[in-house]
């Protein structure tokens, strides 16, 4: 009897270590869970966004070609302008990809080419879209992943679009009132934050990143 008590006495407490290690280690999966969904929500906008910025960088590269064979001269340089601006994002996104132990290689999207108007209202139409939605939430979630470099290479991005936000709407302006030679024919880019000036408001350093003027891509 004493040792059937002694084994049943055994057995309960091995249950209890087995339950307490089950129990230990599920919430050491639940927390790692959770990490890993909240790295993984900023890696897929790192993604989501080189791809992005591939796809503008491809595309308004073919603007420009088309803004050049309509005679746009301006608006060309404009466009091969944002082209460079653009692969410098996607580039500066993909570092921090790297930085996070992920290989990635983005490919453009498809898209279309129309006429240069309908070309500047759709590079408008998209830049808007990445302010106001796509790095705005992606800033946020960065923010929350507490992945400063992240915020960073998004922060750079989305100062960048609002400055193209401007240019464009001003070409879409100039070419209503056919006064597209009233815009500025040449451009500069910053090789580290992608800010795009042109001639009329260039700065000796970069607005944002601090970048002398010496280092610029100049587009003329």
């Amino acid at each position: 009897m004493k040792k059937n008590l002694l084994i049943y006495s055994m057995a309960v407490v091995v249950a209890l270590v087995f339950a307490s290690c089950g129990g230990s280690k599920k919430n050491d999966n639940k927390n790692n869970t959770d990490s890993t969904q909240q790295e993984s929500a900023t890696i897929k906008n790192l993604k989501d966004a080189s791809v992005g910025e591939t796809t503008a960088s491809t595309k308004y590269a073919e603007f420009a070609k088309k803004a050049k064979e309509e005679g746009y001269l301006s608006i060309a340089k404009m466009f091969e302008a944002t082209s460079k601006s653009e692969s410098i994002h996607a580039q500066n996104h993909l570092k921090v990809l790297e930085g996070l132990g992920v290989t990635f290689e983005p490919k453009a999207d498809t898209f279309s080419i129309g006429t240069t108007l309908e070309n500047l209202t759709a590079a408008l139409e998209g830049e808007t879209y990445e302010v106001e939605t796509m790095y705005a939430d992606f800033i946020k979630q960065a923010e929350v992943d507490k992945e400063d470099k992240a915020v960073q290479t998004f922060t750079y991005a989305i100062d960048t679009e609002k400055k193209h936000i401007k240019l464009y709407q001003s070409a879409i302006d100039a070419v209503n009132a056919d006064k597209e030679k009233s815009l500025a024919a040449e451009y500069y880019v910053c090789p580290k934050c992608g800010f795009t000036y042109d001639k009329n408001d260039v700065k000796e350093n970069c607005e944002l990143c601090g970048t002398s003027k010496e280092k610029f891509y100049v587009i003329e």
